[in-house]
Protein backbone atom coordinates (compact mmCIF):
# COMPACT_ATOMS: atom_id res chain seq x y z
CA UNK A 1 0.00 0.00 0.00
CA UNK A 2 1.48 3.32 -0.88
CA UNK A 3 1.87 5.85 1.54
CA UNK A 4 2.72 9.50 1.41
CA UNK A 5 3.97 11.86 3.98
CA UNK A 6 2.56 15.38 3.15
CA UNK A 7 4.67 18.08 4.43
CA UNK A 8 6.04 21.70 4.28
CA UNK A 9 7.28 20.39 0.32
CA UNK A 10 3.25 20.99 -0.64
CA UNK A 11 2.95 24.34 0.14
CA UNK A 12 3.28 24.95 3.98
CA UNK A 13 6.35 26.84 4.04
CA UNK A 14 6.07 28.24 7.67
CA UNK A 15 3.49 30.38 5.77
CA UNK A 16 -0.27 31.29 7.42
CA UNK A 17 -2.96 28.63 6.26
CA UNK A 18 -5.73 30.44 4.33
CA UNK A 19 -9.24 28.48 4.83
CA UNK A 20 -11.77 29.99 2.52
CA UNK A 21 -10.69 33.40 2.28
CA UNK A 22 -10.81 33.35 6.16
CA UNK A 23 -8.16 34.43 8.47
CA UNK A 24 -5.27 32.17 9.16
CA UNK A 25 -5.13 30.55 12.46
CA UNK A 26 -1.94 32.10 13.16
CA UNK A 27 -2.35 35.54 12.27
CA UNK A 28 -5.75 35.52 14.93
CA UNK A 29 -3.64 34.46 17.35
CA UNK A 30 -1.16 36.82 16.73
CA UNK A 31 -3.40 39.34 16.85
CA UNK A 32 -5.29 37.92 19.99
CA UNK A 33 -1.77 37.88 21.79
CA UNK A 34 -0.80 41.29 20.92
CA UNK A 35 -4.20 42.55 21.62
CA UNK A 36 -3.64 41.16 25.50
CA UNK A 37 -0.22 42.10 25.89
CA UNK A 38 -1.28 45.94 24.54
CA UNK A 39 -3.94 46.05 27.26
CA UNK A 40 -1.77 44.32 29.50
CA UNK A 41 0.88 47.34 28.72
CA UNK A 42 -1.48 49.94 29.04
CA UNK A 43 -3.43 49.42 31.97
CA UNK A 44 0.26 48.68 33.25
CA UNK A 45 1.04 51.58 32.12
CA UNK A 46 -1.69 54.49 33.23
CA UNK A 47 -1.87 52.43 36.71
CA UNK A 48 2.00 53.53 36.81
CA UNK A 49 1.39 56.68 35.45
CA UNK A 50 -0.86 57.67 38.33
CA UNK A 51 1.09 56.44 40.81
CA UNK A 52 3.81 58.20 39.90
CA UNK A 53 2.12 61.16 39.12
CA UNK A 54 0.56 61.05 42.71
CA UNK A 55 3.49 60.51 44.62
CA UNK A 56 5.48 63.63 42.70
CA UNK A 57 2.47 65.30 43.02
CA UNK A 58 2.36 64.64 46.76
CA UNK A 59 5.94 64.92 47.31
CA UNK A 60 5.67 68.39 45.28
CA UNK A 61 3.12 69.93 48.28
CA UNK A 62 5.24 68.80 51.19
CA UNK A 63 7.72 70.64 49.95
CA UNK A 64 5.73 73.13 49.14
CA UNK A 65 4.52 72.93 52.78
CA UNK A 66 8.05 73.32 54.49
CA UNK A 67 9.30 76.14 52.21
CA UNK A 68 5.72 78.16 53.32
CA UNK A 69 6.46 77.58 56.52
CA UNK A 70 9.90 78.40 56.91
CA UNK A 71 9.20 81.71 54.73
CA UNK A 72 6.29 81.89 57.37
CA UNK A 73 8.44 82.11 60.24
CA UNK A 74 11.04 84.50 58.11
CA UNK A 75 8.28 86.72 57.63
CA UNK A 76 7.52 87.29 61.69
CA UNK A 77 9.44 90.49 61.95
CA UNK A 78 8.71 92.69 59.13
CA UNK A 79 5.02 92.13 60.00
CA UNK A 80 5.98 92.84 63.14
CA UNK A 81 7.26 95.73 62.69
CA UNK A 82 5.38 96.70 59.43
CA UNK A 83 8.43 96.44 57.13
CA UNK A 84 6.79 95.89 54.23
CA UNK A 85 9.35 96.56 52.01
CA UNK A 86 11.65 93.96 54.03
CA UNK A 87 8.30 91.85 53.41
CA UNK A 88 8.38 92.07 49.58
CA UNK A 89 12.20 91.59 49.47
CA UNK A 90 11.84 88.34 51.35
CA UNK A 91 9.17 87.39 48.93
CA UNK A 92 11.74 87.61 45.81
CA UNK A 93 14.24 85.34 47.54
CA UNK A 94 12.03 82.65 46.76
CA UNK A 95 10.35 83.30 43.63
CA UNK A 96 13.11 80.96 42.06
CA UNK A 97 10.53 77.81 42.12
CA UNK A 98 9.27 77.47 38.78
CA UNK A 99 5.77 76.55 39.35
CA UNK A 100 5.00 79.42 41.89
CA UNK A 101 2.46 81.18 40.94
CA UNK A 102 1.65 83.90 43.26
CA UNK A 103 2.92 85.21 47.13
CA UNK A 104 0.51 87.29 49.00
CA UNK A 105 0.99 87.93 52.85
CA UNK A 106 -1.84 89.45 54.38
CA UNK A 107 -1.96 91.42 57.60
CA UNK A 108 -4.83 90.74 60.50
CA UNK A 109 -7.87 91.88 59.00
CA UNK A 110 -7.61 90.94 55.77
CA UNK A 111 -5.21 93.72 55.02
CA UNK A 112 -2.89 93.49 51.97
CA UNK A 113 0.95 93.89 53.48
CA UNK A 114 2.90 92.25 50.58
CA UNK A 115 3.11 90.10 47.70
CA UNK A 116 4.36 88.57 44.39
CA UNK A 117 2.78 87.58 40.84
CA UNK A 118 4.05 85.47 38.25
CA UNK A 119 3.56 87.25 34.96
CA UNK A 120 -0.05 86.36 33.49
CA UNK A 121 -0.84 84.77 36.95
CA UNK A 122 -4.57 85.90 37.79
CA UNK A 123 -4.96 87.50 41.69
CA UNK A 124 -6.81 85.79 44.18
CA UNK A 125 -8.99 87.73 46.71
CA UNK A 126 -8.43 87.69 50.05
CA UNK A 127 -11.10 84.90 51.62
CA UNK A 128 -10.02 84.69 55.32
CA UNK A 129 -8.17 82.61 57.26
CA UNK A 130 -10.68 79.51 57.45
CA UNK A 131 -10.12 78.98 53.63
CA UNK A 132 -7.29 76.26 54.63
CA UNK A 133 -5.11 74.64 52.49
CA UNK A 134 -6.39 73.26 48.28
CA UNK A 135 -5.17 70.76 45.79
CA UNK A 136 -7.07 70.71 42.28
CA UNK A 137 -5.67 69.41 38.87
CA UNK A 138 -4.06 72.88 38.26
CA UNK A 139 -2.35 73.28 41.56
CA UNK A 140 -2.46 73.77 45.45
CA UNK A 141 -2.96 76.64 47.54
CA UNK A 142 -1.58 76.55 51.37
CA UNK A 143 -2.83 79.29 53.79
CA UNK A 144 -0.08 79.12 56.70
CA UNK A 145 0.04 81.90 59.91
CA UNK A 146 2.79 84.22 60.44
CA UNK A 147 3.72 84.02 64.14
CA UNK A 148 5.37 85.65 66.59
CA UNK A 149 6.06 84.59 70.15
CA UNK A 150 2.87 82.17 69.65
CA UNK A 151 0.70 85.42 68.47
CA UNK A 152 -0.65 85.36 64.66
CA UNK A 153 0.94 88.47 63.07
CA UNK A 154 -0.74 88.12 59.77
CA UNK A 155 -1.40 85.44 57.49
CA UNK A 156 0.95 83.89 54.19
CA UNK A 157 -0.79 82.70 50.77
CA UNK A 158 1.17 80.46 48.84
CA UNK A 159 -0.35 79.23 45.16
CA UNK A 160 2.14 76.84 42.45
CA UNK A 161 0.99 75.04 39.88
CA UNK A 162 1.11 71.76 38.66
CA UNK A 163 2.44 72.68 35.38
CA UNK A 164 5.73 71.04 35.66
CA UNK A 165 3.91 67.99 36.57
CA UNK A 166 1.99 67.95 33.95
CA UNK A 167 4.61 68.64 31.28
CA UNK A 168 6.81 65.87 32.28
CA UNK A 169 3.94 63.27 32.93
CA UNK A 170 3.30 64.18 28.93
CA UNK A 171 6.66 63.97 27.87
CA UNK A 172 6.48 60.15 30.34
CA UNK A 173 2.94 59.41 28.41
CA UNK A 174 4.63 59.94 25.17
CA UNK A 175 7.74 58.41 25.95
CA UNK A 176 5.68 55.37 27.46
CA UNK A 177 3.11 55.39 23.99
CA UNK A 178 6.59 54.91 21.78
CA UNK A 179 8.16 52.37 23.72
CA UNK A 180 4.71 50.29 23.89
CA UNK A 181 4.59 50.62 19.92
CA UNK A 182 8.30 49.06 19.76
CA UNK A 183 7.30 46.67 22.25
CA UNK A 184 4.12 45.66 20.59
CA UNK A 185 5.94 45.73 17.23
CA UNK A 186 8.66 43.49 18.77
CA UNK A 187 6.24 41.11 20.31
CA UNK A 188 4.10 41.06 17.17
CA UNK A 189 6.76 39.94 15.08
CA UNK A 190 7.94 37.07 17.90
CA UNK A 191 4.95 35.90 18.09
CA UNK A 192 4.25 35.61 14.59
CA UNK A 193 7.47 33.82 14.55
CA UNK A 194 6.91 31.44 17.58
CA UNK A 195 3.40 30.87 16.35
CA UNK A 196 4.11 29.97 12.97
CA UNK A 197 6.82 27.87 14.30
CA UNK A 198 3.99 26.28 16.74
CA UNK A 199 1.55 26.05 14.41
CA UNK A 200 3.58 24.70 11.56
CA UNK A 201 1.72 21.02 11.99
CA UNK A 202 -1.28 22.07 12.53
CA UNK A 203 -0.68 24.14 9.53
CA UNK A 204 0.50 21.34 7.75
CA UNK A 205 -2.44 19.29 8.90
CA UNK A 206 -5.30 21.02 8.44
CA UNK A 207 -3.34 21.38 4.40
CA UNK A 208 -3.35 17.53 4.47
CA UNK A 209 -7.32 17.55 5.15
CA UNK A 210 -7.74 20.59 2.55
CA UNK A 211 -6.18 17.80 -0.09
CA UNK A 212 -8.19 14.68 1.21
CA UNK A 213 -11.35 16.11 0.48
CA UNK A 214 -9.86 17.83 -2.76
CA UNK A 215 -8.53 15.01 -3.98
CA UNK A 216 -10.14 12.23 -2.22
CA UNK A 217 -6.42 10.50 -1.97
CA UNK A 218 -6.20 8.70 1.14
CA UNK A 219 -2.95 7.42 0.83
CA UNK A 220 -1.52 10.60 2.35
CA UNK A 221 0.15 10.62 5.76
CA UNK A 222 0.73 13.52 7.93
CA UNK A 223 4.26 14.29 8.90
CA UNK A 224 4.85 13.47 12.78
CA UNK A 225 7.37 15.70 14.71
CA UNK A 226 7.60 15.70 18.56
CA UNK A 227 5.58 14.00 20.78
CA UNK A 228 3.18 16.54 21.96
CA UNK A 229 -0.40 16.83 21.88
CA UNK A 230 -0.18 18.27 18.21
CA UNK A 231 2.46 14.75 17.13
CA UNK A 232 -0.39 12.52 18.64
CA UNK A 233 -3.08 14.61 16.60
CA UNK A 234 -1.12 13.65 13.65
CA UNK A 235 -0.87 9.93 14.79
CA UNK A 236 -4.51 9.65 15.09
CA UNK A 237 -5.09 11.35 11.81
CA UNK A 238 -2.47 8.64 10.12
CA UNK A 239 -4.53 5.80 12.02
CA UNK A 240 -7.94 7.11 10.60
CA UNK A 241 -6.70 7.91 7.19
CA UNK A 242 -5.47 4.40 7.35
CA UNK A 243 -8.64 3.03 8.16
CA UNK A 244 -10.25 5.09 5.60
CA UNK A 245 -7.95 3.74 3.20
CA UNK A 246 -8.57 0.08 4.08
CA UNK A 247 -12.53 1.19 4.55
CA UNK A 248 -12.31 2.94 1.21
CA UNK A 249 -10.21 -0.10 -0.73
CA UNK A 250 -12.97 -2.47 0.56
CA UNK A 251 -15.40 -0.70 -0.49
CA UNK A 252 -14.47 0.16 -4.09
CA UNK A 253 -14.05 -4.03 -4.53
CA UNK A 254 -17.70 -4.49 -3.11
CA UNK A 255 -18.41 -2.17 -5.45
CA UNK A 256 -16.82 -3.12 -8.47
CA UNK A 257 -18.24 -7.09 -7.18
CA UNK A 258 -21.65 -5.82 -7.08
CA UNK A 259 -21.90 -3.79 -10.54
CA UNK A 260 -19.87 -7.05 -11.79
CA UNK A 261 -23.09 -8.88 -9.89
CA UNK A 262 -25.31 -6.54 -11.36
CA UNK A 263 -24.05 -7.22 -15.27
CA UNK A 264 -24.61 -10.81 -14.14
CA UNK A 265 -28.17 -10.23 -13.36
CA UNK A 266 -29.04 -8.02 -16.07
CA UNK A 267 -27.63 -10.62 -18.44
CA UNK A 268 -29.18 -13.32 -16.86
CA UNK A 269 -32.39 -11.73 -16.65
CA UNK A 270 -32.71 -11.04 -20.59
CA UNK A 271 -30.44 -14.01 -21.67
CA UNK A 272 -30.65 -17.92 -22.16
CA UNK A 273 -27.91 -19.22 -19.92
CA UNK A 274 -28.50 -22.34 -21.99
CA UNK A 275 -27.73 -21.12 -25.76
CA UNK A 276 -26.70 -17.49 -24.72
CA UNK A 277 -29.48 -16.18 -26.85
CA UNK A 278 -32.26 -13.32 -25.76
CA UNK A 279 -34.82 -14.67 -23.53
CA UNK A 280 -38.69 -14.46 -23.25
CA UNK A 281 -38.30 -11.23 -21.17
CA UNK A 282 -36.04 -9.79 -24.07
CA UNK A 283 -37.71 -11.00 -26.86
CA UNK A 284 -40.78 -9.42 -25.86
CA UNK A 285 -39.13 -5.88 -25.00
CA UNK A 286 -37.31 -6.09 -29.06
CA UNK A 287 -40.70 -6.95 -30.22
CA UNK A 288 -42.22 -3.94 -29.26
CA UNK A 289 -39.37 -1.84 -29.75
CA UNK A 290 -39.33 -3.48 -33.11
CA UNK A 291 -43.19 -2.68 -34.22
CA UNK A 292 -42.61 1.02 -33.23
CA UNK A 293 -40.10 1.00 -35.37
CA UNK A 294 -40.88 -0.72 -38.23
CA UNK A 295 -44.25 1.58 -38.28
CA UNK A 296 -42.70 4.72 -38.14
CA UNK A 297 -40.70 3.40 -41.53
CA UNK A 298 -43.77 2.29 -42.95
CA UNK A 299 -41.87 -1.19 -43.63
CA UNK A 300 -42.34 -4.54 -42.78
CA UNK A 301 -41.96 -6.38 -39.99
CA UNK A 302 -41.57 -10.40 -39.98
CA UNK A 303 -41.95 -12.80 -36.69
CA UNK A 304 -40.78 -16.57 -37.24
CA UNK A 305 -41.80 -18.94 -34.40
CA UNK A 306 -39.41 -21.92 -34.37
CA UNK A 307 -40.32 -25.15 -32.85
CA UNK A 308 -38.36 -27.99 -33.21
CA UNK A 309 -39.56 -31.29 -33.97
CA UNK A 310 -38.49 -34.92 -32.79
CA UNK A 311 -37.35 -33.16 -29.82
CA UNK A 312 -39.15 -34.91 -26.75
CA UNK A 313 -37.85 -37.68 -27.96
CA UNK A 314 -34.30 -36.82 -27.30
CA UNK A 315 -35.13 -36.08 -23.69
CA UNK A 316 -36.85 -38.91 -23.10
CA UNK A 317 -34.42 -41.20 -24.67
CA UNK A 318 -30.94 -39.68 -23.88
CA UNK A 319 -31.40 -37.61 -21.04
CA UNK A 320 -32.03 -33.56 -20.68
CA UNK A 321 -28.40 -32.79 -20.74
CA UNK A 322 -28.42 -34.67 -24.82
CA UNK A 323 -31.44 -32.27 -24.85
CA UNK A 324 -29.35 -29.36 -23.69
CA UNK A 325 -26.47 -29.84 -26.40
CA UNK A 326 -29.33 -30.43 -28.95
CA UNK A 327 -30.62 -26.75 -28.44
CA UNK A 328 -27.15 -25.30 -27.97
CA UNK A 329 -26.60 -26.81 -31.21
CA UNK A 330 -29.19 -25.72 -32.90
CA UNK A 331 -28.79 -22.16 -31.86
CA UNK A 332 -25.62 -21.97 -33.33
CA UNK A 333 -26.94 -23.65 -36.85
CA UNK A 334 -29.61 -21.51 -36.85
CA UNK A 335 -27.65 -18.13 -36.04
CA UNK A 336 -25.00 -18.87 -39.08
CA UNK A 337 -28.14 -18.68 -41.47
CA UNK A 338 -29.27 -14.99 -40.13
CA UNK A 339 -27.93 -11.79 -40.66
CA UNK A 340 -26.85 -9.07 -38.46
CA UNK A 341 -29.79 -7.55 -37.80
CA UNK A 342 -31.41 -10.43 -37.61
CA UNK A 343 -32.61 -11.66 -33.55
CA UNK A 344 -32.70 -15.29 -32.22
CA UNK A 345 -34.50 -15.65 -28.99
CA UNK A 346 -35.48 -18.49 -27.26
CA UNK A 347 -38.95 -18.74 -26.01
CA UNK A 348 -38.01 -21.50 -23.76
CA UNK A 349 -38.28 -25.57 -23.96
CA UNK A 350 -38.01 -25.80 -27.83
CA UNK A 351 -39.30 -22.80 -28.64
CA UNK A 352 -37.32 -19.91 -30.70
CA UNK A 353 -38.89 -16.73 -32.37
CA UNK A 354 -36.77 -14.79 -34.95
CA UNK A 355 -37.10 -11.15 -35.35
CA UNK A 356 -36.58 -10.30 -38.90
CA UNK A 357 -36.93 -6.25 -39.47
CA UNK A 358 -37.30 -4.32 -42.28
CA UNK A 359 -38.62 -7.05 -44.84
CA UNK A 360 -38.50 -5.77 -48.36
CA UNK A 361 -40.31 -8.85 -50.18
CA UNK A 362 -41.80 -11.50 -47.82
CA UNK A 363 -40.48 -14.36 -50.46
CA UNK A 364 -36.91 -13.16 -49.06
CA UNK A 365 -38.48 -14.79 -45.41
CA UNK A 366 -39.92 -17.68 -46.59
CA UNK A 367 -36.25 -18.79 -48.38
CA UNK A 368 -34.36 -17.64 -44.73
CA UNK A 369 -37.18 -20.17 -43.25
CA UNK A 370 -36.22 -23.23 -45.99
CA UNK A 371 -32.46 -22.28 -44.96
CA UNK A 372 -33.35 -22.51 -40.96
CA UNK A 373 -35.38 -25.69 -41.66
CA UNK A 374 -32.53 -26.73 -44.27
CA UNK A 375 -29.73 -25.84 -41.39
CA UNK A 376 -31.62 -28.19 -38.34
CA UNK A 377 -32.04 -31.07 -40.47
CA UNK A 378 -28.22 -31.54 -41.25
CA UNK A 379 -27.50 -34.68 -39.73
CA UNK A 380 -26.99 -34.57 -36.11
CA UNK A 381 -25.01 -37.30 -33.96
CA UNK A 382 -25.18 -36.94 -29.86
CA UNK A 383 -23.05 -39.20 -27.70
CA UNK A 384 -22.49 -41.64 -30.87
CA UNK A 385 -26.15 -41.75 -31.77
CA UNK A 386 -27.69 -40.04 -34.82
CA UNK A 387 -31.16 -37.85 -33.78
CA UNK A 388 -33.60 -36.59 -36.44
CA UNK A 389 -34.54 -33.13 -35.16
CA UNK A 390 -36.22 -31.08 -37.81
CA UNK A 391 -38.09 -27.57 -37.18
CA UNK A 392 -41.26 -26.51 -37.71
CA UNK A 393 -41.92 -22.56 -38.63
CA UNK A 394 -44.72 -20.28 -38.30
CA UNK A 395 -44.29 -16.87 -39.79
CA UNK A 396 -46.17 -13.69 -39.60
CA UNK A 397 -45.67 -10.36 -40.82
CA UNK A 398 -46.98 -6.55 -39.39
CA UNK A 399 -48.20 -4.53 -40.30
CA UNK A 400 -49.95 -7.14 -42.85
CA UNK A 401 -51.29 -9.89 -40.04
CA UNK A 402 -51.23 -7.46 -36.85
CA UNK A 403 -50.04 -4.57 -35.91
CA UNK A 404 -49.63 -5.31 -31.79
CA UNK A 405 -46.83 -7.96 -30.30
CA UNK A 406 -49.90 -10.49 -28.58
CA UNK A 407 -51.87 -10.59 -31.88
CA UNK A 408 -48.47 -10.84 -34.37
CA UNK A 409 -47.45 -13.52 -31.62
CA UNK A 410 -50.57 -15.52 -32.05
CA UNK A 411 -50.66 -15.22 -35.54
CA UNK A 412 -46.93 -16.62 -35.80
CA UNK A 413 -47.90 -19.49 -33.39
CA UNK A 414 -51.15 -20.57 -35.13
CA UNK A 415 -49.29 -20.49 -38.80
CA UNK A 416 -46.27 -23.03 -36.84
CA UNK A 417 -49.11 -24.87 -35.53
CA UNK A 418 -50.36 -25.69 -39.11
CA UNK A 419 -46.75 -26.32 -40.40
CA UNK A 420 -46.87 -29.30 -37.69
CA UNK A 421 -50.06 -30.06 -39.04
CA UNK A 422 -48.67 -30.49 -42.52
CA UNK A 423 -46.10 -33.02 -41.39
CA UNK A 424 -43.45 -31.21 -40.15
CA UNK A 425 -39.95 -29.63 -41.39
CA UNK A 426 -42.22 -27.21 -43.37
CA UNK A 427 -43.08 -23.63 -42.82
CA UNK A 428 -46.56 -21.60 -43.04
CA UNK A 429 -47.54 -18.25 -42.88
CA UNK A 430 -50.15 -17.02 -41.01
CA UNK A 431 -53.47 -16.43 -43.43
CA UNK A 432 -54.15 -12.80 -44.25
CA UNK A 433 -56.78 -11.49 -41.82
CA UNK A 434 -60.37 -10.59 -43.66
CA UNK A 435 -61.08 -7.42 -44.59
CA UNK A 436 -64.64 -5.62 -44.36
CA UNK A 437 -66.44 -5.23 -47.31
CA UNK A 438 -66.74 -1.31 -48.20
CA UNK A 439 -69.04 0.63 -50.65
Amino acid sequence: MDTRVLGDSQGTGGAALQVGGRQSLTRRLTWLGLTVLGLTLLLSSLALGALVYYAVRDQQFRNAEQTASLLAENLAPTLAFQDAVAANQLLQTFVGRSDLRELQVWAPGGRAFAQWRAAGAAALPWRGPGSGSQVDFDGLQLLRPVSLQGEVVGWLVWRESFASLHAALLRMALGAVLVLGLALLGAGLLLGWWQRRALRPLVTLSKLAEHVAATQDYSLRAPIGRRDEVGRLAMRFNDMMRRIEVWHADLHEQLQQEQRAGRQMRQLAHRDPLPGLPNRLSFEVELERQLVEVQLAQQRLALLFIDLDQFKQVNDTLGHAAGDEVLVEMALRMGRVLRSHDTLCRLGGDEFALLVPMVQDPVQVMQLAERLIAAVREPLLIRGQRLPVGASIGMAFSPDHALDAESLLAAADAAMYAAKRAGKNTYRCAPEPEREATG
